[in-house]
Protein backbone atom coordinates (compact mmCIF):
# COMPACT_ATOMS: atom_id res chain seq x y z
CA UNK A 1 0.00 0.00 0.00
CA UNK A 2 1.64 3.16 -1.18
CA UNK A 3 1.64 6.20 1.37
CA UNK A 4 -1.61 8.01 1.03
CA UNK A 5 0.19 11.14 0.54
CA UNK A 6 2.01 10.56 -2.22
CA UNK A 7 1.65 9.35 -6.02
CA UNK A 8 0.97 5.75 -7.16
CA UNK A 9 4.08 3.81 -7.29
CA UNK A 10 5.93 0.78 -9.10
CA UNK A 11 5.28 -2.42 -7.88
CA UNK A 12 8.21 -2.90 -6.24
CA UNK A 13 8.16 0.27 -4.73
CA UNK A 14 4.80 -0.47 -3.28
CA UNK A 15 6.08 -3.94 -2.22
CA UNK A 16 8.96 -2.75 -0.38
CA UNK A 17 6.03 -0.16 1.39
CA UNK A 18 4.09 -3.45 2.02
CA UNK A 19 6.98 -5.19 4.05
CA UNK A 20 7.88 -1.71 5.59
CA UNK A 21 4.58 -1.76 6.95
CA UNK A 22 3.87 -5.31 7.98
CA UNK A 23 7.55 -4.99 9.68
CA UNK A 24 5.69 -1.59 11.23
CA UNK A 25 3.07 -3.73 13.13
CA UNK A 26 5.10 -6.54 13.85
CA UNK A 27 7.84 -4.61 15.91
CA UNK A 28 5.39 -1.67 17.22
CA UNK A 29 3.15 -4.13 18.23
CA UNK A 30 6.44 -5.66 20.52
CA UNK A 31 7.40 -2.32 21.26
CA UNK A 32 5.79 1.07 20.97
CA UNK A 33 8.61 3.12 21.25
CA UNK A 34 10.93 1.54 18.49
CA UNK A 35 12.52 4.17 16.25
CA UNK A 36 12.24 3.73 12.28
CA UNK A 37 15.67 2.57 12.15
CA UNK A 38 14.93 -0.63 13.87
CA UNK A 39 11.42 -0.91 12.08
CA UNK A 40 14.07 -0.73 8.97
CA UNK A 41 16.03 -3.41 10.27
CA UNK A 42 13.17 -5.49 10.74
CA UNK A 43 11.61 -5.13 7.37
CA UNK A 44 15.28 -6.25 5.92
CA UNK A 45 15.60 -2.57 4.14
CA UNK A 46 18.12 0.21 4.57
CA UNK A 47 17.04 2.85 7.26
CA UNK A 48 17.25 5.58 3.83
CA UNK A 49 14.64 3.21 2.20
CA UNK A 50 12.13 4.26 5.26
CA UNK A 51 12.90 7.56 5.54
CA UNK A 52 12.19 8.13 1.66
CA UNK A 53 9.10 6.63 2.00
CA UNK A 54 7.94 7.96 5.15
CA UNK A 55 8.70 11.56 6.39
CA UNK A 56 8.52 10.82 9.96
CA UNK A 57 7.04 8.27 12.68
CA UNK A 58 3.30 10.03 12.37
CA UNK A 59 3.33 9.57 8.62
CA UNK A 60 4.19 5.98 9.12
CA UNK A 61 1.79 5.39 11.80
CA UNK A 62 -0.75 7.51 9.61
CA UNK A 63 -0.03 5.17 6.06
CA UNK A 64 -0.28 2.26 8.75
CA UNK A 65 -3.78 3.03 10.10
CA UNK A 66 -5.06 4.44 6.39
CA UNK A 67 -3.60 1.13 4.59
CA UNK A 68 -5.35 -0.88 7.25
CA UNK A 69 -8.80 1.03 7.00
CA UNK A 70 -8.40 0.67 3.03
CA UNK A 71 -8.07 -3.07 3.91
CA UNK A 72 -10.90 -3.23 5.64
CA UNK A 73 -13.24 -1.30 3.32
CA UNK A 74 -12.01 -3.93 0.66
CA UNK A 75 -13.04 -6.94 2.90
CA UNK A 76 -16.12 -5.76 3.31
CA UNK A 77 -16.55 -4.83 -0.09
CA UNK A 78 -15.64 -8.56 -0.63
CA UNK A 79 -18.71 -9.91 1.52
CA UNK A 80 -21.47 -8.29 -1.24
CA UNK A 81 -22.93 -6.59 1.75
CA UNK A 82 -25.64 -5.12 -0.81
CA UNK A 83 -26.30 -8.36 -2.92
CA UNK A 84 -25.33 -11.14 -0.61
CA UNK A 85 -28.19 -12.61 2.12
CA UNK A 86 -27.79 -10.10 4.95
CA UNK A 87 -26.66 -12.83 7.15
CA UNK A 88 -24.43 -14.34 4.84
CA UNK A 89 -22.40 -10.56 4.06
CA UNK A 90 -22.51 -10.54 7.83
CA UNK A 91 -20.61 -13.25 8.36
CA UNK A 92 -18.10 -13.09 5.83
CA UNK A 93 -17.57 -8.92 6.55
CA UNK A 94 -17.34 -9.75 10.48
CA UNK A 95 -14.66 -13.20 9.57
CA UNK A 96 -12.70 -10.75 6.93
CA UNK A 97 -12.52 -7.81 9.51
CA UNK A 98 -11.36 -10.05 12.56
CA UNK A 99 -8.77 -11.23 10.30
CA UNK A 100 -7.22 -7.76 9.05
CA UNK A 101 -7.92 -6.46 12.64
CA UNK A 102 -5.71 -9.20 14.21
CA UNK A 103 -2.98 -8.36 11.71
CA UNK A 104 -3.16 -4.84 11.61
CA UNK A 105 -4.17 -4.17 15.78
CA UNK A 106 -1.35 -1.56 16.81
CA UNK A 107 -2.60 0.39 13.65
CA UNK A 108 -5.91 0.11 14.25
CA UNK A 109 -5.92 0.94 18.16
CA UNK A 110 -4.13 4.33 17.59
CA UNK A 111 -6.16 5.30 14.16
CA UNK A 112 -6.81 9.29 14.07
CA UNK A 113 -10.54 9.12 13.05
CA UNK A 114 -10.41 13.19 12.56
CA UNK A 115 -7.64 12.23 9.47
CA UNK A 116 -10.18 12.94 6.45
CA UNK A 117 -9.15 9.48 5.04
CA UNK A 118 -9.87 7.55 7.57
CA UNK A 119 -13.22 9.25 8.40
CA UNK A 120 -14.23 8.67 4.84
CA UNK A 121 -13.12 4.91 4.96
CA UNK A 122 -14.80 4.66 8.34
CA UNK A 123 -18.32 6.08 7.01
CA UNK A 124 -18.18 3.88 4.30
CA UNK A 125 -17.76 0.95 5.83
CA UNK A 126 -20.38 1.44 9.16
CA UNK A 127 -22.63 2.92 5.83
CA UNK A 128 -22.42 -0.65 4.26
CA UNK A 129 -23.12 -2.15 7.98
CA UNK A 130 -25.91 -0.13 8.48
CA UNK A 131 -27.20 -1.12 5.32
CA UNK A 132 -26.66 -4.87 5.61
CA UNK A 133 -28.45 -4.47 8.98
CA UNK A 134 -31.48 -2.72 7.49
CA UNK A 135 -31.98 -5.69 5.13
CA UNK A 136 -31.79 -7.87 8.05
CA UNK A 137 -34.43 -5.85 9.70
CA UNK A 138 -36.90 -6.00 6.59
CA UNK A 139 -36.67 -9.68 6.29
CA UNK A 140 -37.50 -10.11 9.83
CA UNK A 141 -34.06 -11.39 11.18
CA UNK A 142 -33.76 -8.11 13.42
CA UNK A 143 -36.48 -7.16 15.39
CA UNK A 144 -38.36 -3.89 13.98
CA UNK A 145 -38.17 -1.67 17.11
CA UNK A 146 -34.43 -2.54 17.42
CA UNK A 147 -31.85 1.27 16.83
CA UNK A 148 -29.90 0.34 14.46
CA UNK A 149 -27.28 2.99 15.01
CA UNK A 150 -27.38 0.95 18.32
CA UNK A 151 -26.97 -2.63 16.91
CA UNK A 152 -24.06 -1.30 14.87
CA UNK A 153 -21.79 -0.03 17.74
CA UNK A 154 -22.55 -3.38 19.60
CA UNK A 155 -21.49 -5.12 16.87
CA UNK A 156 -18.61 -3.26 16.39
CA UNK A 157 -17.62 -3.69 19.89
CA UNK A 158 -18.28 -7.36 19.80
CA UNK A 159 -15.53 -7.32 16.96
CA UNK A 160 -12.79 -5.29 19.16
CA UNK A 161 -13.48 -7.31 22.26
CA UNK A 162 -13.01 -10.71 19.54
CA UNK A 163 -9.66 -9.23 19.25
CA UNK A 164 -9.05 -7.25 21.95
CA UNK A 165 -5.72 -8.59 23.99
CA UNK A 166 -4.76 -10.63 21.71
CA UNK A 167 -2.85 -9.78 18.64
CA UNK A 168 -2.55 -13.15 16.62
CA UNK A 169 -5.12 -16.09 15.73
CA UNK A 170 -4.09 -19.01 17.89
CA UNK A 171 -5.07 -21.97 16.39
CA UNK A 172 -8.60 -23.00 18.56
CA UNK A 173 -9.62 -19.48 16.89
CA UNK A 174 -9.97 -18.83 12.82
CA UNK A 175 -11.59 -15.92 12.01
CA UNK A 176 -14.89 -18.07 10.82
CA UNK A 177 -15.18 -19.82 14.34
CA UNK A 178 -14.91 -15.91 15.88
CA UNK A 179 -17.22 -14.35 13.37
CA UNK A 180 -20.24 -17.04 14.34
CA UNK A 181 -19.62 -16.42 17.83
CA UNK A 182 -19.67 -12.59 17.17
CA UNK A 183 -22.87 -12.75 15.15
CA UNK A 184 -24.66 -15.73 17.29
CA UNK A 185 -24.16 -13.35 20.21
CA UNK A 186 -25.40 -10.40 17.95
CA UNK A 187 -28.61 -12.11 16.90
CA UNK A 188 -29.35 -13.55 20.09
CA UNK A 189 -29.34 -10.18 21.64
CA UNK A 190 -30.86 -8.31 18.55
CA UNK A 191 -32.75 -11.40 17.06
CA UNK A 192 -36.50 -11.02 16.18
CA UNK A 193 -38.36 -12.09 19.38
CA UNK A 194 -40.25 -15.47 18.77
Amino acid sequence: MPPTSARPLRADAERTVRVILDAAERVLSENPHATLEQIAEAAGVARTTVHRRFANREDLLRTMAVAAWRRIAAAVDAARPQTAPPLVALHQATANVIEIKYGAAYALERVDSTDPEVAALQSDVYAKCDAVFARAQADALIAADTDLAWARRVYLALIAETVHGNTTLDGNADPDTLARRVIDTLMNGIGHRR
